[in-house]
């Protein structure tokens, strides 16, 4: 099997213990991309869900003996706590090992530029909300993953590639295209007051690559609509990853100056949305 080497992954909101974690893409994924260091950007275990009800199938203990079984074989791991997952932030200030908790992190490329990695639930009071999919109500939000559920299941028995309803539905609604803009916009703010040249969050389910003036604003995405995470090369290169019955790269930096509004971009996102 070929594996890919990647000097710095960042990965957010898996969602174990949601059954609407895209397992099967992640454990791919896991198998065949490995990196010095790991950055997991919030939400790994969705320890909401998991109050509700308890799910947790064998291929969710998969996913997290994978990360260590990384981590014992020298894979720097560093894990951000997001909002489902915020209990863990109690334990920042101790030592577990192979396995490094931070607030937030700061990690220099191989070019020399200063990333800041933070969940994103940081900026909700500026978003306006307390759960991002509040903004079409929560069992609105639930409903729309239900959907996408069934019709994950339907598209693999037509042998069709994944495809997001969640995602390409949520993108038609105004307000949550106004929320992913205040994020964004609060989160490059932030980037700025903190002196880095990028930033990478996770939290709002939505990839994204975006240049503002000197400010490289990157999410992730997640593994439960998209399945996305963000790669740095060895030479510094970082790239938006779509990882689903295909590997699709949706956009590439060079050198920190990929713009917004570039049409190919566009485009790659409009396929995975």
């Amino acid at each position: 099997m070929s594996v890919t080497h990647h000097r710095t992954i960042w990965l957010s909101d898996i969602h174990l213990g949601n059954k609407d974690c895209k397992t099967d893409y992640l454990l791919d994924f896991l198998l065949k991309n490995k990196a010095d260091t790991l950055v997991l950007v919030g939400d790994i275990i969705d320890l909401w869900s998991l109050k509700n009800k308890h799910y947790w199938p064998e291929s969710h203990n998969q996913i997290i003996g994978l990360l260590l079984e990384q981590a014992n074989a020298g894979t720097r791991i560093i894990y951000i706590p997001g909002n489902h997952d915020s209990s863990v932030r109690k334990f920042v200030q101790f030592n577990f090992g192979h396995v490094e908790l931070h607030d937030a992190y700061i990690h220099t490329t191989a070019n020399g530029k200063r990333i800041l990695a933070i969940h994103g639930d940081q900026f909700d009071s500026v978003v306006c909300h307390n759960r991002f999919h509040a903004m079409i109500g929560d069992v609105g939000y639930d409903f729309l993953l239900f959907i996408n559920r069934w019709w994950h299941l339907f598209q693999k028995l037509r042998n069709k590639p994944y495809w997001s309803l969640a995602s390409y539905l949520k993108s038609k609604v105004d307000k949550a295209n106004q929320a992913i803009e205040r994020f964004t916009h609060a989160a490059i703010n932030h980037a700025r007051q903190q002196d880095v040249d990028a930033i990478v969050c996770g939290h709002i389910h939505h990839p994204s690559i975006v240049q503002d003036k000197e400010i490289l604003y990157l999410n992730d995405g997640d593994w439960i609509e998209n399945c996305t995470c963000i790669a740095e090369s060895f030479d510094g290169e970082l790239s938006l990853i779509s990882w689903t019955d295909s590997y699709q790269e949706i956009a590439r930096n060079h050198s920190l100056k990929i713009v917004s509004d570039n049409p190919a971009i566009k485009a790659s996102k409009e396929k995975v949305a």
